[in-house]
């Protein structure tokens, strides 16, 4: 059984849209596409003439930086929009389910909603910690073959935890040929443990979120990273937006992705880890305080008593405007 018996029977039967870009990649003037003969302003990226669909030197890069082939990488609007492309693909509304485990990114659930899929939670156990539980993620997946899509966060956003490799594996043995496993590495770079991208080449049903929002730091130009096998991402092609990407945020993403700019990054890391220390570290003071979870993200989950009023407290007394999340 292939990727394709598992996505729904009209997407593959589909003739996907064919832009005039797309028929031509490369041409710098296109009449069939209607487009301006001349710019109003003066700004890289031609903003008269669309973009690529999939421009190719950003697949060329974002390849080398995950270390896979160039066919093995799809750009979207941000994972947001990779989450929602997934969901579409294969699920149908009425019929099947995906699998997620709150708390959890809340755009698994609002894809699901949007497509009429089911959604099946196994919820963390705020007692433990939120710890996945492993056996009852599992055995809904035997209970529930409906379920087509599993969404599962390494590091989880908002506990910090990562998922235990060894569980990766026994999951992705368990779903061959039956789940989509999607694992959404968003904070990868703030973690310590190895990224899942070099399990694709040999797991067809695996599917890896990256994106240069979080560490990257660079949330305003969307742009996220579906890492799949071809198969996959062919299937996603054939539903996505004929150009995804606006110009400017091609451009800008090829400057971020220029060799110069990793030292930064990794300068921008360090300095991220050393002032979530001083975060801990001060938090640790704070008697309204009963737990600390520290997380391997860019953030950390706390535990307090009388949750809206020291969020009433912190918005009152911060210096500018700050926003929280609240977790049940």
């Amino acid at each position: 059984m292939g990727i394709e018996s598992l996505a729904r029977p009209d997407i593959v039967a589909m003739t996907p849209y064919s832009s005039a870009r797309k028929e031509a990649p490369g041409v710098g003037i296109l009449l069939n596409a209607n487009e301006a003969p001349w710019p109003l302003i003066e700004e890289p990226g031609c903003l008269n003439r669309y973009p690529d669909p999939q421009p190719a030197q950003l697949l060329s890069r974002l390849a080398r930086l995950y270390a896979l082939p160039e066919d093995r990488v799809l750009v979207t609007r941000g994972s947001d929009e990779g989450i929602d492309l997934l969901t579409r693909v294969f699920c149908r509304a009425g019929q099947d389910a995906i699998l997620q485990c709150p708390p959890n990114f809340g755009m698994y659930q609002i894809a699901a909603r949007t497509q009429g899929a089911q959604i099946i939670s196994v919820n963390r156990d705020p007692q433990k910690d939120f710890e996945l539980d492993q056996q009852a993620v599992v055995q809904s997946l035997r209970d529930n073959p409906q379920i087509k899509l599993i969404f599962l966060t390494s590091p989880n956003n908002p506990t910090g935890d990562v998922i235990d490799p060894r569980f990766l594996e026994r999951l992705l043995q368990e779903t061959r040929n039956q789940t989509i496993v999607v694992l959404d590495e968003a904070y990868a770079e703030f973690s310590d443990q190895a990224s899942a991208v070099n399990l694709i080449n040999e797991n067809a049903q695996l599917v890896v979120l990256r994106t240069l929002s979080k560490a990257w730091a660079s949330a305003g130009l969307r742009c996220g990273v579906v890492l799949a096998q071809p198969e996959v991402i062919d299937l996603l092609r054939r539903v996505i937006a004929p150009y995804p990407l606006p110009s400017p945020v091609v451009e800008l993403a090829l400057r971020m992705l220029e060799p110069g700019v990793l030292e930064k990054q990794q300068a921008l890391l360090e300095r991220l880890r050393f002032n979530k220390q001083y975060l801990l570290d001060a938090l640790r003071k704070l008697s309204f305080i009963r737990k600390i979870i520290p997380g391997q993200a860019n953030f950390v989950l706390i535990k307090v008593d009388h949750a809206d009023e020291v969020l009433t407290y912190c918005a009152g007394t911060a210096s500018s405007s700050v926003g929280f999340h609240q977790t049940r």
